[in-house]
């Protein structure tokens, strides 16, 4: 392969601001997430934006004797600023700064790989754009998280570290819940966990963002190769060469005040099948309190909070553009998927975001009564429906 070859090799393909480079058919380059996040994208659906290092990448990352292919340090530049552009934050800026998780995504999920980074791109300097945003506690607390998770996965680090330092600061302040922690001891933790990174591997956590994505982007290769990786693929003849791609997006956050907030949704009702939008929401939370259980999430639609006798205010009428537009979702993904859908989302001060779509799991009788109606509708024919 000559020079001119190498040089136009398309290595990054971006999704997100209502178009992409990539689709579900291409599930080999862009791995299964990915070709997932390219698919709700073309569909126009408001996903979170961000960009995908194909499979390519991660093969010729290893034919290279682990260094990267040409062009590609160029490629992931211009995607960042395209994000950029998208999201109207900056990467690495001290007012609003960007930040992003980072994921690997083979074309067969593999235990093994390379575990998610999120909140990528804090440091000293944007932890205070963050703060100026969502509050200083959120700020902090999410840095060290962030710290933590990158230490343990790109790092090498072991958790233990940082649980240790953390269980001693609790004794020495009489806490027992994480809660109790205020702004103030989470930024004394994350100046004990920064000595504690200095200590173990004598240089200091990065505090270059861009840095700090080449480290998660290593780290997801790397992972390819690790032992847990390489048997997996030997006991399930995946071959070495189909290599994994790395996916980078950027973060949305539903606990930003009373304009945020997260949820999930059916399409349809899965216990009965009957075709009425069925969902719940949080306002100001993180998806994993909904399925948490610490606060009561309110119905999706005023129709369903009468059903439950609801005192909470339903999404309808708390934020009545936002439900418009996930009822449009809704009703755009089940014609494209051509089945019922179970999908999550966040509000981001006012922004609705969409995070996965799937087939939603359903009882019997609402398998029933869902296959009948999509014929009905014309959404499926009657072969499909019987099959179903």
């Amino acid at each position: 392969m000559g020079d001119g070859a190498s040089v136009t090799t398309k290595w990054v393909y971006s999704f997100g601001g209502g178009s992409s480079d990539g689709s579900a058919a291409m599930k080999n380059l862009l791995g299964g997430k990915g070709a997932n996040l390219a698919e709700m994208a073309s569909l126009g659906l408001p996903v979170p934006p961000g960009f995908t290092l194909t499979t390519e990448v991660c093969t010729a990352y290893y034919d290279l004797d682990e260094a990267y292919p040409q062009g590609l340090t160029e490629q992931v530049d211009d995607a960042l600023k395209a994000l950029e552009a998208k999201t109207g934050k900056v990467f690495g800026d001290a007012a609003n700064p960007l930040l992003v998780s980072v994921r690997s995504g083979a074309r067969a999920s593999m235990p093994g790989m390379m575990d998610t980074v999120l909140n990528l791109g804090l440091s000293g300097v944007t932890v205070e754009g963050l703060a100026a945003k969502a509050g200083e506690r959120f700020a902090y607390d999410s840095y060290r998280r962030f710290i933590q998770m990158y230490s343990n996965v790109v790092l090498g680090l072991r958790h233990d570290t940082f649980e240790y330092i953390l269980d001693d600061y609790k004794d020495s302040q009489g806490f027992e819940l994480d809660t109790e922690m205020e702004a103030a001891d989470w930024k004394t933790i994350v100046g004990q966990y920064k000595d504690a990174v200095q200590d173990k591997l004598g240089k200091p956590f990065p505090d270059d963002p861009r840095e700090q994505l080449w480290g998660a982007i290593g780290a997801v290769f790397g992972s390819w190769m690790n032992d847990r990786a390489i048997l997996y693929r030997k006991l399930n003849d995946i071959p070495a060469e189909w290599g994994t791609a790395v996916n980078v997006q950027s973060m949305v956050f539903g606990n930003m005040g009373e304009t945020s907030a997260t949820g999930v949704a059916f399409t349809r009702d899965p216990s009965t099948g009957e075709n009425a939008f069925y969902g719940e929401f949080l306002t100001n939370a993180q998806g994993e309190d909904v399925v948490a259980g610490i606060r009561t999430p309110a119905p999706i639609s005023r129709a369903r909070a009468d059903e439950l006798k609801s005192d909470e205010a339903p999404l309808e009428e708390v934020m009545p553009g936002v439900y418009k537009e996930l009822t449009d979702v809704a009703d755009k993904l089940e014609a494209h998927y051509r089945d019922m859908q179970d999908i999550e989302f966040t509000v981001e001060d006012g922004t609705l975001y969409m995070l996965q779509t799937r087939t939603g799991k359903r009882t019997a009788a609402a398998a029933l009564k869902i296959a009948v109606d999509m014929a009905n509708e014309g959404l499926i024919d009657q072969n499909e429906a019987v099959k179903r």
